[in-house]
């Protein structure tokens, strides 16, 4: 079950995943100023953490016990171990809800927007971060493609969301790609899927030459980060 998730990879890549996180901040705070912030689907909350550090008012929902006890623990956040659904927050009070990798994870991905329209202040701002199935990337690899694995039960591309969001009465005002910031070394061991031997040389010279540990953010263009405001909201930068 997904509250019992746990990967020490993720902290292990700390430094990469606050430096996603504040690209993530910036692109966001076009749009609106510092204020109450909610995560829904924090993990352990790197991102939250950057945003505190930037002047937001963070809390994070996290139904992974292991995630969100680090984040209390670790990051000194308010993370609260509960369902994105059930847990109880203040209605039209967010400045931003974010929601980075979920809605590919939810069988009813419309009833998470629904959720944050009911969140967000009349000037709040959504983001979403997620895979693009419609990339180049993802359309050239197909069932190889590494963003189809089993926990991804939707699959979005950049229409289908518009489509989706303005379902749910949101309108898109950016919409950019979304590289991630990982390790040489991790990004290396995550090829091993494709060819293991390449993937074991390639981890070598990069040891041999010092750059294994080095922070790598390769754009594939595979990934969109999306910031969308209900509709009759001010749109546009501020």
């Amino acid at each position: 079950a997904y509250v019992e998730a746990a990967s020490d990879d993720y902290i292990e890549e700390e430094a990469g995943q606050r430096s996603t996180a504040r690209q993530a901040l910036e692109r966001l705070e076009r749009y609106v100023e510092p204020g109450p912030l909610v995560d829904l689907g924090c993990w352990v909350g790197f991102l939250l953490a950057e945003a505190r550090d930037r002047g937001w008012q963070p809390v994070g929902i996290e139904p992974s016990t292991f995630a969100s006890r680090y984040a209390r623990a670790q990051l000194g956040l308010d993370v609260r171990t509960e369902d994105l659904f059930a847990a109880e927050l203040p209605v039209g009070r967010f400045q931003a809800v974010v929601m980075g990798d979920v809605i590919e994870h939810l069988p009813d991905p419309g009833r998470a927007l629904e959720r944050a329209a009911g969140l967000l202040g009349p000037a709040g701002a959504l983001v979403l971060m997620l895979p693009d199935a419609g990339s180049r990337v993802a359309r050239l690899l197909g069932a190889r493609w590494w963003s189809v694995i089993p926990t991804h039960v939707q699959y979005f591309t950049r229409q289908s969301l518009g489509l989706l969001l303005a379902r749910h009465g949101f309108e898109v005002v950016s919409r950019e790609t979304n590289p991630k910031s990982f390790t040489v070394r991790y990004y290396l061991a995550k090829t091993a899927g494709y060819s293991a031997s390449l993937a074991r040389a390639a981890t070598r010279v990069a040891e041999r030459i010092g750059v294994s540990d080095r922070t790598w953010t390769p754009d594939f263009s595979d990934r969109m980060l999306v910031v969308a405001r209900r509709g009759g909201a001010a749109v546009g930068p501020r």
